[in-house]
């Protein structure tokens, strides 16, 4: 009979279970050990870098030092007819690369889309102690010289998730990078000597309606003391806010009192378009149907005066202006706009034969068309502002819908209405080719002293153009109704509707 083992208190004894527990507490953490040894392995080796990575790879030639970029397996190795000149460090992660002329001397760089450890290099801001030992994405461009590839420029963390980069994703003089972050959303960088700096490209409009200065409204001005800042006064913010506001200068301008006027022949003192310069619009379109209320005399009056104030004044053209001119470029924040304005007619008033040009018609389909192209082949972006459809009703007409089919057609991406003194709707149009053209079918009146319910409703359209993957497209579009209100000292004020 085995003897049993007993403590001095009478329990058994544990020695041998102990042990086995302690085997068992030691097997287990030697496994923790092996697994987060080996995590860490595949971490440092970047198996854990974030999932929507697209890991390119593939051959790139350059054709200036015909050099080969090889990507494969997230490094890069650069040859010339089969001798290696050159590979990425094993401490990188390259997500994309390509030859570019990023610094615009005529000699391409490789540029590389890639991830390592840390967010700085071996130098990294004097306030920072310890950098970071998470993975991070960077930006690096090499030189090639004669056979060696040298260090350019290293990026510190980009601040935020690229999925690619591209070079000149427009037509360009000058070599920009264009980075596509997640949200599908481009932001553009240019090269300066010492680095990249990112330029803005994105442009905010602001849109008014028809100024149709009727004589109570010029009468009340003239009286007080001849200033019209009052029609502006409680828009100048907004227009300052904005990149560019535009506004429809239904009436022409004159400096002659005795040829001022309201309906149904407008004469409009030039005051007015010193009210509208002070606000600080930059774009007035002026083929309306009152653009010959004074003669070829008034569209020469209004166009030097609005030019002679660096405000781009569309749809007219002075008698000098023989040539025909059916579009101007506009250009804010690198974004280059080429604006069409065009009128249904000019009130039975015949453009003059020696000048056909002077008032910019919707008439001829096939060469509108070609305005738009050759408009698009300047710009960037393509907009339309039109003078058309039925006045006094919110309803748009078969003529606005035959139009507008023309537009999408011929590749305007925005097209903003005016003349019908009525708010209409506004919507967002797809193209077979995928692109997208916003239109405001009438904005109504800005200010006026027509006192129908329709007309003393009106709107401001706000929209935004920004560079995307497709190009430059409308990315927000937004309008808010307006009332204009007269007091009881006659005073016409416009306000937003709240």
């Amino acid at each position: 009979m085995i003897p049993r083992l007993t403590s001095r208190s009478g329990h058994k004894a544990i020695g041998l279970s102990g042990n086995r527990n302690s085997k068992r507490i030691v097997m287990v953490l030697m496994a923790l050990v092996c697994t987060g040894a080996v995590l860490y392995l595949l971490w440092d080796h970047g198996a854990f870098l974030p999932v929507w990575i697209s890991w390119q790879s593939g051959a790139v030639t350059d054709g200036q030092s015909e050099c080969e970029i090889l990507l494969r397996d997230r490094r890069v190795t650069v040859q010339r007819r089969e001798e290696i000149l050159w590979e990425s460090p094993k401490e990188v992660k390259v997500q994309q690369a390509l030859w570019a002329d990023v610094d615009n001397d005529g000699k391409e760089e490789l540029v590389l889309l890639c991830w390592k450890k840390g967010r700085y290099g071996k130098s990294r801001p004097f306030w920072v102690e310890r950098d970071e030992k998470k993975w991070s994405q960077h930006l690096f461009v090499y030189e090639y010289d004669q056979g060696v590839i040298r260090s350019k420029w290293m990026s510190s963390y980009l601040g935020m998730d690229v999925e690619s980069v591209a070079v000149n994703g427009e037509k360009a003089p000058l070599s920009r990078l264009y980075l596509t972050d997640r949200e599908g959303k481009v932001s553009c960088w240019r090269w300066d000597f010492w680095g990249f700096t990112k330029e803005e490209r994105e442009v905010t409009f602001v849109v008014f309606g028809d100024n149709l200065i009727h004589e109570p409204i010029y009468r009340y001005g003239l009286i007080h003391e001849g200033s019209f800042d009052f029609l502006y006064d409680n828009f100048e913010d907004i227009i300052s806010e904005n990149d560019i506001a535009v506004i429809n200068q239904e009436t022409p301008l004159t400096d002659n009192p005795s040829r001022y006027g309201g309906y149904p022949r407008f004469g409009t003192p030039a005051q007015v378009g010193e009210a509208i310069a002070d606000a600080g619009f930059a774009v007035v379109t002026c083929a309306t149907n009152h653009a010959l209320d004074r003669g070829g005399e008034g569209v020469n009056f209004t166009k030097k005066f609005f030019d002679s104030r660096g405000i781009t004044c569309l749809g007219i053209q002075t008698q000098e202006e023989r040539r025909y001119r059916p579009f101007e470029v506009v250009t804010r924040n690198g974004i280059r706009f080429g604006m069409l304005n065009y009128t249904y007619g000019t009130n039975g008033i015949a453009v003059p034969k020696e000048n056909p040009c002077m008032v910019h018609l919707l008439e001829n389909e096939d060469q509108i068309r070609e305005d738009i192209a050759g408009a698009g082949q300047e710009s960037d972006f393509v907009m339309v502002f039109v003078h058309w459809g039925t006045e006094g009703t919110e309803e748009i007409d078969e003529f606005q819908k035959k139009w507008t089919q023309v537009f999408l057609e011929a590749g305007a991406d925005a097209v903003v209405g005016t003349h019908p003194h009525a708010l209409q709707p506004f919507e967002m149009l797809k193209r077979k080719d995928g692109g997208e053209m916003l239109v405001y079918y009438s904005l109504g009146n800005f200010v006026s002293a027509q006192n129908e319910s329709v007309c003393v409703k009106g709107g401001m359209a706000e929209f935004t153009v920004s560079l995307t993957k497709q190009g430059y497209r409308v990315t927000e579009y937004d309008l808010h109704p307006l009332v204009i209100n007269r007091g009881e000292k006659g005073k016409y004020e416009v306000e937003i509707l709240r």
